[in-house]
């Protein structure tokens, strides 16, 4: 990535090579396709949506893979499905060789979704 503080998603993507951005345009699709309310941002210098003004998901292009970020509650309720691939605390990696979990994916927004809609709520006194 050359520019280091994209303006936009769209700014995002335009920086990387075509093949990569067919797949970043993939990931952002699913992730609109599965929480069509949530915003898109740019935060932490890459692609965020948020939903009630919470984050709800990030992801990432690097050399190698897309860095996918449902923080550590969706990480940790898909940790099986996930094992196949690198992960860290909130972090996962697919690896651009591979095809895309986009069924993985739009189960983890959705995850997040329903968590942050929780969350959201009114607290009963």
């Amino acid at each position: 990535m050359t520019n280091p503080k994209p303006a936009s998603v769209d700014e995002y993507i335009a920086d990387f090579p075509e093949d990569v951005q067919n797949i970043l345009e993939q990931v952002r699709a699913t992730i609109k396709a599965a929480a069509p309310e949530a915003e898109e941002a740019i935060s932490y210098a890459m692609p965020a949506f948020r939903l009630n003004k919470n984050p709800l998901v990030y992801f990432a292009g690097f050399r190698n893979h897309i860095g996918f970020y449902a923080t550590p509650t969706g990480h940790e309720a898909f940790r099986a499905e996930l094992s196949a691939y690198k992960t860290g605390k909130g972090s996962v990696q697919f690896p651009l060789d591979k095809p895309m979990p986009l069924d993985l994916i739009t189960r983890l927004v959705k995850f997040r979704v329903k968590e942050n809609q929780e969350r959201a709520k009114p607290k009963k006194a």
